[in-house]
């Protein structure tokens, strides 16, 4: 059975979504990190999975299948990591191309508002850098930074692509309670990621977490890659209160500008971690 001092990571991208590695090396690199339970949690995507599943066998590593899929609740946006899902379960497929074709009509709306700030090609180029994935705002980011527009992604979201700025466009994705039944009906679990990015206050998520519980939710992420420590002791606290599976993940994007894949704080005490219920092979 696997335990606490299993190196585990279960939030990382790939080129499928807005991470610069493929799938392989991702996993690669991960094993090379000494991971030993891993999940690829693409954005919106199960893209990757198959050749995530390739290199996991190639370098003896458990590969979890997994996606972060984006959810409004109360106009508040969320995103549900979905851990050792069925990638062919027919509603979760359906619901990945409802939210697919949000993704091209935000990128759509994004690159024509950029325009009207003055650059004209924007869409084109995130497409460019999204390959055949999803465009997302980090690869608009990342053209902008390309282009000399900005310095960095802190300066670039800044500057262009939050609310109120040149480039931001909102969507209304879809429920929460969908994003969780179709985890959960696929045989997987819901986890709450990164609560703590979200900036809301202790009352709001309390109410977030009530209403992820009661539409199935088991886990939140209590340490998350750019967490500082009072982060994870909060996201504890709110995980003991009420009653969730802790999970843990980098949250990796790209080498050198993300907390490195498997290089985590310890957990808590008095945690229930969730992958504890998996064999490892």
């Amino acid at each position: 059975m696997t335990s606490e001092a299993t190196i585990v990571d279960l939030h990382c991208h790939s080129i499928a979504s807005d991470g610069t590695l493929p799938p392989a090396e991702v996993v690669s690199r991960a094993t090379a990190n000494g991971v030993e339970i891993l999940a690829l949690t693409d954005h919106d995507t199960i893209a990757g999975l198959d050749e995530a599943y390739h290199s996991a066998n190639d370098n003896g590593i458990k590969l979890i299948p997994g996606i972060e899929l984006s959810a409004t609740w109360q106009g508040k946006l969320l995103h549900i990591v979905g851990l050792d899902i069925d990638p062919e379960f027919p509603p979760l497929k359906q619901g990945i191309q409802i939210l697919k074709d949000m993704r091209e009509e935000r990128a759509i709306e994004m690159g024509k508002r950029l325009a009207r700030a003055g650059f004209s090609d924007a869409y084109e180029n995130a497409r460019r850098l999204a390959g055949d994935g999803n465009v997302t705002r980090t690869h608009f980011a990342r053209h902008l930074i390309e282009a000399g527009v900005a310095k960095d992604f802190t300066d670039v979201f800044k500057r262009f692509l939050v609310p109120g700025k040149p480039g931001y466009y909102r969507v209304d994705w879809v429920t929460m309670e969908d994003a969780v039944a179709w985890i959960t009906g696929s045989g997987g679990v819901a986890v709450l990621a990164h609560p703590m990015r979200y900036m809301l206050t202790a009352s709001w998520l309390n109410r977030v977490l009530i209403a992820f519980k009661s539409a199935g939710g088991e886990g939140i992420e209590v340490v998350c890659g750019r967490n500082s420590p009072d982060d994870n002791a909060r996201s504890a606290h709110f995980a003991r209160k009420h009653g969730l599976l802790a999970s843990q993940g980098s949250d990796f994007h790209e080498p050198g500008k993300w907390v490195e894949l498997g290089k985590l704080a310890k957990l808590p005490d008095g945690m229930d971690p969730l992958w504890l219920r998996w064999n490892q092979q």
